[in-house]
């Protein structure tokens, strides 16, 4: 383009954008911040706007005048410390920096645009004009997703690193783009049955193998993948194919990176000045001062910015708990009490108490969930009874307890029953998530299958009693990509899932397993519809310790459907085993982790067992079960039918998923929860 003389008699800011914008209270500010193609005096071109209040001049450099430092200087705009201009003629794919002045110790930086919605491919650092014109197609989706987002509906989480869930064989090995991804990720996700992707960051972050938890660009998507748009088609495309998608959210730290937030107008403008209160000593970054009110408006934006224009279904707010402590990970001196004395950061608690009030506010049917690894109180319960406001919260303490369980000889599992009995004792303070997140499969603490006790098979077996468990109990469920094949390496972020591993029984059947979990878990509402409430779940028996069985009921709230769910966490089958019910007639088996299609050894109560009127367990009822090694079955009670208030059925899966590459390609499993018929029809 040819060069323009930049204007200052263009504004998009209104004086009520700089109230609330200074107020805190700006919740869409990256509307008039940042760079927008606009006509002006019937002319094109951008309009510029940042926020540098201690700045003595601010000016735009890009290709379009050579980079030069001088010859674009903004204006600041009254008192609001905001910086703007108008350049003529700059359109859609112009790389640019500001230019950043400050009034101390004569400063000068040049700094990516903190509004920016496209940015250049790391390890390039500047950011990109461009707006975000696109058609959206998911029209169904977003009229029906409240539903799909109740706490009563399935929700059946797979969390995804999009560099590494699937690489491009044919080519270098190289990421897959995300117009690329979309139909091989929808296709996997709907046959395997889960309802929603959860993507690592996909926020521009300069180091890959941050996971994208240190994030630069918190109004872009990584261009590692794509073009804005591009990740529109992919949020677009799971929509119309049913799937929901949420995102991890970081606005608890960001990099020292010299290009980006930090130290951004020579003062410690977005973090607190202060080390013991502005930087974290574990990740090294900065950490948000909470309290500053256009830093407010900056995070309450990017959190909009994301379900306003990407239609994002929720928001996964990471490390909560660095957030809420003042003394988190740090010795006594190292931090600063609150003005009351104590270690509750008191700015953070208000800045996400207003962030849950305002999403829930504008969007009704997103959830927000909290990574929060403490005991902090009504992470999920409404402000006005106190709590934060989260929909949902990640249940870490189930998390480690289990797998702690599950890595012991079952020898000695009789020792450590409490561990997969003791969530109960808490299970409704919140609404939780089971998460078998990817920070388990980091850092050397191995794959999921690699955790498991006993020789190859009892591996195996283990990793399928673990799921059974983990869909059986009363809660969402997450599941980190590799899992649901029973990968046996450690998460490689240079790497794609081992779908090679797939040619192996043993592994096939757990994607198999997995599968029909997902299929059963949403096509029973006694599975989902309580999850979040204790009238969903009734111990049978959680005291035999001994043999290191636990059994219990799951019930709906509109139908009159119950599933009981008994697990065997040792190697040794338990025949004749009695468990008390609270209704006669026949009870089916719908689902058996030891089935053969899942590489199981096929023992179980060939498809069903009748009650018998012999009262056990305070019911008047009782079953005589085999319990398979290893294992955990599932029966349903055929008694009265579901009312008209019940949940519809989860459409069937088409054929097995298989290699996503690949997804039809594989024969149909014959283990079907969906049916009931043939995973409970094995040999007693």
């Amino acid at each position: 383009m040819s060069e323009q003389s930049i204007r200052h008699d263009v504004s998009l800011l209104t004086p009520e954008d700089l109230h609330l914008f200074n107020e805190g209270t700006h919740y869409r500010v990256y509307r008039v911040l940042g760079s927008h193609v606009v006509e002006a005096h019937g002319t094109p071109g951008t309009h510029f706007g940042v926020w540098a209040p201690n700045a003595a001049s601010v000016s735009v450099m890009g290709d379009f005048n050579g980079w030069d430092r001088d010859r674009h200087p903004l204006r600041p705009t009254g008192g609001s410390g905001i910086w703007e201009g108008f350049v003529p003629g700059l359109r859609q794919g112009e790389i640019y920096k500001y230019v950043v002045r400050s009034r101390r110790d004569g400063y000068t930086a040049e700094k990516a645009d903190p509004y920016a919605i496209h940015a250049e491919n790391p390890p390039k650092t500047g950011s990109v004009v461009w707006d975000l014109v696109y058609a959206w197609e998911d029209e169904e989706w977003m009229s029906t997703r409240a539903a799909r987002n109740a706490l009563t509906a399935p929700m059946a989480t797979y969390e995804v690193h999009l560099g590494s869930w699937m690489r491009a064989a044919d080519d270098g090995y190289r990421w897959l783009g995300y117009r690329e991804v979309a139909p091989r990720l929808a296709d996997y996700c709907e046959q395997m049955g889960f309802t929603h992707v959860e993507l690592l960051p996909i926020m521009e972050h300069p180091y890959y193998a941050s996971w994208g938890y240190q994030c630069t660009g918190y109004f872009a998507p990584t261009s590692r993948f794509g073009t804005p748009q591009d990740f529109m088609f992919l949020v677009d495309h799971l929509h119309q194919r049913g799937i929901g998608i949420i995102l991890d959210w970081v606005p608890s730290h960001f990099p020292t990176d010299g290009f980006a937030l930090s130290y951004f107008d020579g003062t410690h403008l977005y973090e607190h000045e202060d080390p013991r209160q502005g930087f974290h000593q574990d990740w090294k970054s900065y950490i948000f001062n909470y309290g500053r009110h256009e830093v407010r408006s900056f995070l309450m934006s990017s959190a909009f910015y994301w379900l306003d224009a990407y239609h994002v279904d929720g928001l996964r707010v990471d490390a909560v708990a660095s957030m809420l402590y003042l003394d988190y990970s740090r010795e006594e001196g190292e931090w600063i009490p609150n003005q009351f004395g104590g270690r509750e950061n008191l700015e953070a608690v208000a800045f996400l108490r207003d962030f849950n009030e305002a999403v829930f506010r504008e969007h009704p049917d997103v959830q927000t969930i909290a990574e929060e690894s403490t005991a902090w109180p009504m992470v999920s319960r409404p402000l006005y009874v106190g709590g934060l406001g989260f929909g949902l919260k990640w249940d870490m303490g189930w998390m480690h307890d289990t797998l702690k369980y599950m890595s012991e000889d079952p020898i000695h599992r009789k020792y450590h029953h409490s561990k997969v009995t003791f969530r109960m004792l808490y299970a409704w303070h919140e609404n939780y998530v089971l998460p078998l997140s990817h920070d388990e499969v980091v850092h050397g603490k191995g794959s999921l299958l690699g955790k498991m006790a006993g020789s190859d098979w009892e591996e195996f077996a283990n990793l399928r009693a673990l799921f059974g468990y983990m869909y059986g109990q009363a809660a969402k469920k997450l599941l980190f990509m590799g899992g649901e094949i029973g990968q046996r390496g450690e998460w490689n972020h240079d790497a794609s899932v081992q779908w090679e591993l797939l040619e192996h029984a043993s592994h096939a059947g757990i994607q198999r397993f997995v599968r029909d979990l997902n299929w059963l878990y949403r096509s029973e509402p006694a599975l989902h519809e309580l999850d979040c409430e204790p009238d969903g779940f009734q111990w049978v028996d959680c005291n035999d310790t001994e043999q290191s069985l636990l059994s219990f009921l799951r019930r709906a709230r509109s139908t009159e459907d119950i599933i009981l769910v008994a697990c065997n966490f040792t190697p040794v089958p338990r025949h004749g085993y009695r468990l008390g019910v609270p209704r006669g007639g026949r009870w089916q088996e719908v689902l058996n982790s030891d089935a053969e299609p899942y590489w199981g050894r096929g023992e179980g109560n060939l498809g069903g067992v009748e009650a018998s009127d012999v009262p056990s367990h305070g019911h008047p009822f009782s079953l005589e079960l085999t319990l398979p090694p290893l294992a955990v079955v599932f029966l349903k009670s055929e008694g009265p039918r579901a009312g008209p208030g019940a949940a519809k059925a989860a459409p069937k899966p088409r054929e097995s998923a298989g290699k996503p590459e690949r997804p039809r390609a594989r024969r149909k499993a014959t283990g079907k929860a969906r049916a009931g018929k043939r995973t409970g029809r094995t040999r007693n």
